[in-house]
């Protein structure tokens, strides 16, 4: 048998080819990850975006029965000082009634969550075609279930924001919100 002979620089011994190798590769990932990082990062949102990413709101001001309108994320936000009717009407609705069934409850729940029923926020955007209802100022039809109405589709929302009557499928949007106190309010 004949045997065969390791070359010099063989078999476990690094050559210079092998590290010339390792090398270029080295450099050409560190070549691509730095022409590919500014199309990456413009991925990221802006910084006017995520300025606007959460918005603080004092409700000391929105008297018991008034609303106000607010804008995030170029969205309006309703944020109404429920009365006392307002409550017990929405909390009174058997859940099969509803299209979409969810507590008053869990509608009035903050992240935290803590239940504050004389309050309720939520995105003001029609969840049919993306109308904004009405009923949110003072004189406007707030509908037959003294909630909001979009009189485009004829969508129909109680006082807890749910869908009642119309072709939008669901209720009214609640975003992530958080009372920092008793009058301020983070939503986002």
């Amino acid at each position: 048998m004949a045997t065969a002979s390791v070359p010099a620089g063989g078999h476990g011994d690094p050559t210079r080819r092998d590290f010339l190798m390792v090398a270029t590769g080295a450099l050409g990932a560190v070549g691509v990850a730095a022409v590919a990082w500014p199309f990456i990062n413009n991925l990221n949102p802006a910084a006017d975006t995520l300025a606007l990413a959460s918005i603080e709101v004092n409700v000391k001001p929105i008297e018991v029965g008034q609303a106000i309108t607010v804008k995030w994320r170029g969205k309006p936000v309703f944020i109404r000082h429920r009365t006392e009717k307002d409550i017990k009407e929405a909390e009174a609705v058997p859940m099969s009634e509803l299209p979409d069934p969810q507590t008053d409850d869990s509608r009035v729940t903050d992240t935290a969550k803590k239940v504050r029923r004389e309050w309720l926020i939520m995105i003001g955007v029609c969840t049919h075609l993306g109308c904004v209802p009405l009923g949110n100022l003072p004189g406007q039809d707030k509908g037959p279930y003294g909630g909001w109405y979009c009189p485009c589709h004829g969508s129909a929302y109680d006082t807890s924001g749910r869908i009642r009557k119309g072709p939008a499928p669901l209720n009214l949007v609640i975003p992530q919100y958080l009372f920092l106190s008793d009058s301020l309010v983070r939503i986002g």
